[in-house]
């Protein structure tokens, strides 16, 4: 079985879980906190709010019922979806479009080399 790590994100009070592949958790975690710094920046009207990764850790037992484990692909994927629909006319999003897609590619190869999809 692959060693998963889990990112913890924060939006105001709502805690969200998104289990990663242990080598690219970090890279989730920093890519999520690029994209808080840079959402600023833009100018559109439909921008998507984001929560802010606040930890990561390799074991999560959730004590919950109301609590769910997202699926790091799964959370790449309306990510991207989220802000490959912003209409931006004065901040380039390709670059932060890029880093989404290629976090989104180098997962989609994981799972599939592990054969989770």
């Amino acid at each position: 079985m692959p060693l998963m790590r889990y990112v913890i994100l924060q939006q105001n009070q709502d805690l969200q879980f998104v289990e990663m592949p242990s080598d690219y958790a970090y890279q989730l975690s920093a890519l999520n906190l690029r994209l808080n710094k840079e959402i600023l920046k833009l100018t559109a009207d439909q921008i998507p709010t984001l929560p802010l990764a606040i930890a990561e850790c390799d074991k999560l037992d959730l004590l919950q019922e109301t609590l769910r484990i997202t699926g790091g692909l799964d959370y790449i994927n309306e990510l991207e979806a989220s802000f490959s629909a912003i209409q931006e006319e004065n901040y380039p999003l390709v670059s932060l479009l890029t880093e989404i897609r290629a976090l989104q590619a180098q997962l989609e190869q994981w799972y599939e080399e592990e054969g989770v999809i």
